[in-house]
């Protein structure tokens, strides 16, 4: 008996095609993730394989698509977890999961750091546990620091640096990151004061060793000490009880460098005072600034600060991701927000409005907000009149996705820009999502809850692929530094805050913070100076022309 013939189904093509479709995709991405998982710690998100499974499964990946965005047809997140070198394995991922997963986050790869830099970073971790606390030679430093002596200081292989960094947490920082680099070129150990919360927000950045400051510390005051205490490195050289001549150096000197720092205090950036400063095994540093312009006026520091930074812009952009990495409780408040509201959009645009709790709310900045990413930086697509829609219902939702990430005391800018691209269309057929993670509406100094909050903020503002800033804010500092962005920022106006400055903003020509207090008077030599036409590779910040230097380029 024959067996019955069954009637086959015909194809269908277009189903076909787009499994097909789909098939080649998985094919040709499966290498990629054995190659970027392997050796790799499974317990890490898997973040951008998730965004790219659930991407496959979006209209707009299907061939055909004229809209596909830039960030979803190529690996979304860098995984290089070491940072080209900067980072270091060996640390209990843990007890910091920033420090390794931080880069499967960021879109921006970020500049990689030279091998010089890498080495001296490694041979500084040596140095940190060789003389750090804990340590024979840390116990014996603090008893010659206890008994006041420092005879033999000259020949001591282990000195230090105490930062004491205060203000807002964007000011503490820039001012740890400052004083980390001048311990890697004075080779001295860093400790950082952990009052106003320090050692609550952080991952300790050296393997084997802590940067905190522990209990005990010998001086009496030593965190409130002012341009008047006598021992402040300023007082001493003016009252002649230190100097070139002098035998006996004191045990310790402060280093007062806060916004109204004395010219005095300011010779601290000198070859000449370098060279008595290294006689003292003790120092002390007090700052509210991002001091790191100033060191490149001392020649000797110049030629090592080249060697480490032959990209004089990307200063911060290396310290500031070498040493900051946000401890459990932070990282969970980032990663949460991240992967909830924007780890899907093609495009993350950031906006950072620096107002102070009682300061009304401004239609003028929200117009500057505006103007500065609609229409000056073109950031933001333009709204079209209320009732009209651009195109189809299908061909809007092809269109990439676009998050914007709002961080402000206040909430009123967030609602207003939410309720403009809710009530309006998109003139370009983007889909605009607007998001503020929290709105503490005053400022709280030494408050660990809020600060953790502004650290979270800073760090999401950094993961952006553009970002906007406000004139001389230490927050957007903080974010464009990590992030290795140039942000438009936004100026203030001079005298008028009812009118909208024209234009709006600028982009920055460099991503270095702002040193708001540059020296401009040298004492050797008795005469007054621009310090934008004396350092190398520097000029005036442009949103603080009235004595501030930033790094730029060796090209700008």
């Amino acid at each position: 008996m024959e067996a019955k013939t069954k009637k086959e189904k015909p194809i269908d093509v277009k189903q076909w095609s787009r499994a097909a479709t789909v098939l080649a995709v998985v094919v040709m991405i499966a290498p990629l993730v054995v190659v970027l998982l392997g050796g790799r710690n499974f317990g890490a998100p898997g973040v951008w394989i998730q965004t790219a499974v659930t991407g496959l499964r979006k209209d707009h990946w299907y061939a055909g698509s004229s809209d596909l965005p830039l960030h979803e047809t190529t690996p979304r997140h860098n995984d290089d977890r070491l940072l080209g070198g900067l980072l270091v394995d060996g640390f209990d991922e843990e007890s910091c999961h920033s420090r390794y997963q931080s880069a499967m986050y960021r879109r921006n790869p970020g500049r990689r750091p030279s091998p010089y830099l890498v080495s001296k970073l490694r041979r500084h971790e040596a140095l940190q546990r060789r003389c750090g606390p804990g340590t024979a030679a840390y116990t014996t430093a603090i008893d010659q620091l206890r008994s006041g002596n420092n005879k033999s200081a000259t020949s001591l292989e282990c000195r230090y640096i105490v930062s004491l960094p205060y203000q807002g947490l964007g000011n503490r920082i820039l001012a740890a990151a400052s004083a980390f680099l001048y311990a890697l070129l004075t080779e001295r150990v860093l400790l950082i004061d952990p009052s106003h919360g320090m050692n609550a927000l952080f991952c300790e950045p050296f393997l084997g060793a802590t940067w905190m400051l522990p209990s005990g510390f010998p001086l009496q005051g030593y965190a409130s000490f002012t341009n008047d205490t006598a021992e402040t490195y300023g007082n001493m050289l003016r009252n002649k009880v230190i100097g070139a001549a002098t035998q006996q150096m004191p045990a310790f000197a402060y280093v007062y460098l806060h916004s109204e720092a004395s010219a005095d205090d300011k010779s601290f950036f000198w070859d000449e005072d370098h060279g008595l400063l290294r006689r003292i095994q003790w120092l002390v540093m007090r700052t509210d600034n991002y001091i790191v312009p100033g060191l490149f006026l001392a020649g000797a520091f110049r030629v090592e600060l080249d060697k480490m930074f032959p990209e004089p812009d990307a200063i911060f952009h290396h310290i500031s991701r070498y040493l900051f990495h946000p401890n459990n409780h932070v990282w969970g408040l980032v990663t949460r927000y991240y992967d909830a509201y924007l780890a899907d959009a093609a495009e993350l645009v950031g906006i950072q409005v620096r107002v102070f709790g009682a300061q009304p709310n401004s239609p003028e900045l929200l117009e500057q907000i505006t103007k500065c990413t609609q229409n000056h930086g073109r950031l933001l697509p333009e709204l079209l009149a209320a009732g009209t829609e651009p195109g189809t219902p299908e061909s809007r939702r092809r269109k990439a996705k676009k998050a914007v990430l709002v961080t402000s005391l206040k909430s009123w800018y967030h609602e207003k820009l939410k309720g403009m691209y809710w009530e309006h269309a998109a003139s370009n057929g983007e889909r605009v999502g607007v998001h503020q993670p929290s709105h503490e509406e005053y400022q709280r100094f030494g408050v660990v809850s809020h600060d953790a909050k502004a650290w979270a903020e800073m760090y999401l503002l950094s993961l952006s692929d553009a970002l906007v800033t406000t004139s001389q804010s230490t927050f957007g500092y903080v974010a464009q530094g990590l992030g290795g962005l140039r942000p438009w920022v936004m100026y203030r106006p001079d005298y008028d805050v009812t009118t909208v400055p024209d234009p709006p903003c600028g982009r920055a020509v460099s991503m270095e913070p702002c040193f708001f207090a540059a020296p401009n008077y040298n004492l050797w030599e008795k005469q007054w100076f621009d310090a934008s036409t004396v350092v190398p590779h520097a000029q005036s910040c442009a949103d603080f022309p009235w004595g501030g230097l930033m790094l730029v380029g060796r090209h700008e």
